[in-house]
């Protein structure tokens, strides 16, 4: 049986028709489709998330890249609040979360790191050293911090020092700077990496 897991989605502002949407990149359901895992679209609505929290087996969570967070001058306070509930229940429920781009900022933001602006990773690919081995990612962030948190073990930075993966110590959090939808074809490692971490099959 594939696992449900929880997607979150970008705030788009759509100034003609006067409308807040939420949206998200078709590459994500065919890439979590081909992990063996079903994604579930989560609005960004703080009472349907907690109620659809309570009501849906969901196996995990990702919270997806798009919109500043509102401390760093983001304009979504509700994906914000949304996330913060997915974040809580996870803490709660020991559910594997992986958080993407400004997902892992949100997970480092909640654990105290101070997140900066940086420049020069707003870029088509950069390398990034992990498990003494060196990658080339895609890179589209202003944002990004040096430090971590003691609960959160760093798992890959890339060359001028910037944090570009985590993991917590004891929870099944992972965090990850990269874009692993936008690689067409999907890339094999993050394959196995979206595999391995919601421990679902190969379809």
């Amino acid at each position: 049986m594939r696992r449900m897991i929880g997607v979150t989605q970008r705030v788009s502002m759509v100034a003609e028709y006067g409308e807040r949407r939420d949206s998200l990149d078709q590459c994500w359901s065919q890439l979590l489709m081909q992990c063996g895992l079903v994604p579930i679209l989560l609005p960004n609505h703080p009472a349907t998330v907690s109620l659809l929290l309570e009501t849906l087996p969901l196996d995990g969570f990702l919270l997806t890249g798009g919109n500043n967070l509102m401390r760093l001058g983001g304009d979504a306070p509700e994906r914000d609040e949304t996330e913060q509930i997915i974040l809580d229940h996870v803490l709660n429920t020991s559910k594997p979360l992986l958080g993407v781009c400004r997902g892992m900022q949100f997970i480092q933001n909640h654990f105290g790191i101070l997140i900066e602006r940086i420049s020069g990773h707003v870029t088509s690919g950069h390398r990034i050293s992990a498990n003494r081995t060196n990658r080339i990612v895609n890179s589209y962030h202003n944002f990004g911090s040096c430090s971590t948190h003691p609960d959160l073990e760093v798992i890959a930075r890339s060359e001028d020092g910037i944090v570009e993966s985590i993991r917590h110590r004891i929870r099944p959090i992972l965090g990850i700077m990269w874009h692993p939808e936008r690689n067409l074809p999907f890339d094999p490692i993050d394959c196995e990496l979206l595999r391995e971490f919601f421990k679902s099959k190969e379809f």
